[in-house]
């Protein structure tokens, strides 16, 4: 078997990626602009011995794929907008009790029912805030439907490794744009990882990475899921504050204590830039163009793309922007992320926003006009 091309929608392209992964269980709720992900994995789960099911609201759709998780399979869902705010106690319950999921979240306009046919990224801070609790996530944002096949992958493998909800925070118009993709031959997937034994296993310990193998019910592990507070062993201990010290904060620091290695981050023409384009997801490709305009023009302006958005690559951006003094952060909301890249690089640079809501994508018009304002 050879490589081979198709030329599909972002949509379709999220649903091979994460048949390719090896996700054998889809629970979720029609709504757009993610229904062809929902679709076409009604079509093909049953071809491979998979299960489709098609749940009564959001919330439910969570906790079957969190159950379905638990019982040993590779799970998805897929939603946008009131479907993701929904979600979010299940997402933190999947948070406590460590349980590999991934979330597809096709963001449309905003807030309560919005824009369900028109574009945003209104869903950025959401994804790292709208659960309750100290937490943190992992969230990638593709900007073409080859990053949509490719990052669902990614997506499948992190949670997988991190045992932890990973979210592929996308939007309408990579959701509905067709392009050609390429499905390598070959493609690393990150399996289940198994205990070795089933004596005096301790299904929450404290491995080196702080992830522990996660076991399937019915395969004569002792397990206990819950999400209140417990210990090593998954028994509740909701009164003892090292036990809960210990245990959210090791939640948290599987993940900012390995930020480098699973964040990714695309940067052309930093050596010189003296101003910076930053972005994420589908305004990347109008900030690109704009970029090499600029520097068409004798502009030193750089390029930077956060392919992973959460965990926040601050260290990374402050060695990549240290000699800027401009930094420019167009967003398809009101200035979401824009305030996390204030936060990091305000100290060095002075960090505009380029906002746009409506359903358009910033054209590099407007990012070249704000770009030359200097």
């Amino acid at each position: 078997m050879t490589e081979k091309e198709l030329f599909v929608q972002g949509n379709e392209a999220c649903a091979l990626g994460a048949l390719k992964a090896g996700c054998t269980f889809f629970a979720g709720y029609p709504i757009t602009p993610s229904t062809e992900i929902a679709e076409i994995m009604s079509n093909e789960l049953p071809k491979i011995g998979g299960h489709f099911i098609q749940m009564e609201d959001e919330i439910a759709a969570v906790g079957a794929i969190i159950g379905a998780s638990w019982a040993g399979q590779k799970v998805v869902t897929a939603t946008s907008g009131p479907g993701f705010s929904l979600m979010q106690e299940n997402i933190g319950y999947a948070v406590m009790t460590e349980t590999p999921i991934v979330i597809i979240n096709m963001q449309r306009g905003s807030p309560s029912t919005g824009q369900p046919t028109r574009s945003a990224q209104a869903d950025m801070m959401q994804c790292r805030w709208g659960s309750h609790g100290d937490y943190e996530t992992i969230a990638l944002a593709p900007s073409s439907v080859q990053e949509c096949f490719d990052y669902t992958i990614k997506a499948f493998n992190l949670a997988e490794k991190y045992r932890c909800p990973v979210f592929v925070m996308a939007d309408e118009i990579v959701g509905h744009m067709r392009e050609k993709i390429t499905i390598p031959e070959n493609i690393p997937i990150t399996p289940r990882q198994m205990p070795e034994k089933t004596e005096n296993y301790l299904p929450y310990d404290a491995p080196e990475n702080g992830t522990t193998p996660m076991p399937s019910f019915g395969q004569g592990y002792n397990i206990h899921v819950t999400g209140l507070t417990h210990d090593k062993r998954g028994y509740p201990s909701t009164d003892d504050d090292q036990t809960h010290t210990q245990l959210v904060t090791r939640l948290c620091n599987k993940i900012t204590k390995n930020t480098e290695e699973i964040v990714e981050i695309e940067s052309q023409y930093i050596d010189d830039a003296q101003t910076i384009v930053l972005s994420y997801g589908i305004p990347s490709r109008s900030a690109l163009t704009a970029v090499k305009q600029a520097r068409q023009q004798g502009l030193k302006v750089g390029y930077i793309k956060l392919k992973t958005v959460w965990p926040f690559p601050a260290q990374q951006l402050q060695q990549l922007s240290k000699n800027a003094k401009r930094i420019i952060v167009p967003e398809l909301n009101l200035g979401q992320v824009y305030l996390e890249v204030d936060r990091v690089l305000g100290k060095q640079a002075k960090v505009e926003l380029i906002p746009k809501i409506g359903g358009a994508l910033h054209t590099p018009k407007e990012i070249l006009d704000k770009i030359l304002e200097e």
